[in-house]
């Protein structure tokens, strides 16, 4: 099973739509996706407009691939769970978001190396058609608390 979220604030149809096109050509696969009021009406896949938390971190752990914006709780949730993931950012240019960040936050984690970026709806499928089925492996994981050095600097950085 492939789950798909694109957050819970703004459309994000190119994301909506690229996967309708990607499930076109895998029909055999289960994707469930999440998207708060997509515009784009999907063809080939079942749009939820929204998931309780317990039924995230359920689709969290059944999902053999995560693809998402660039939400750092979607992103932080698949690297504990040792999950592979694809992200692909908002853009503010689009009225996908306010803001420029989750471009900042992808850029960031594709340099660090811990997730597959698809910076365009072009890049998602070379992505996706590259790894799914055979290759679907996670580039990182992290543990569920922050290492003693770092909580050490950000004690000291309070102290001072």
């Amino acid at each position: 099973m492939i789950f798909v979220t694109a957050g819970t604030q703004l459309p994000f149809d190119r994301l909506i739509k690229t996967i309708d096109n990607i499930a076109a050509e895998f029909p055999s696969t289960c994707f469930v996706v999440q998207a708060l009021h997509s515009n784009y009406k999907a063809k080939n896949i079942n749009v939820l407009d929204f998931i309780s938390p317990s039924d995230f971190a359920k689709y969290i752990d059944d999902a053999q691939l995560i693809i998402s914006h660039a939400g750092m709780g979607t992103i932080i949730s698949a690297l504990v769970k040792k999950k592979p993931i694809i992200v692909m950012p908002r853009l503010a240019k689009f009225k996908e978001h306010r803001n420029e960040h989750q471009l900042g936050t992808t850029k960031q984690m594709d340099m660090l190396g811990y997730v597959d970026v698809a910076y365009d709806e072009y890049e998602l499928i070379y992505k996706f058609r590259q790894m799914w089925p055979n290759r679907v492996v996670p580039r990182s994981s992290i543990g569920q608390v922050a290492s003693e050095s770092i909580i050490s600097s950000l004690n000291d950085f309070i102290k001072y």
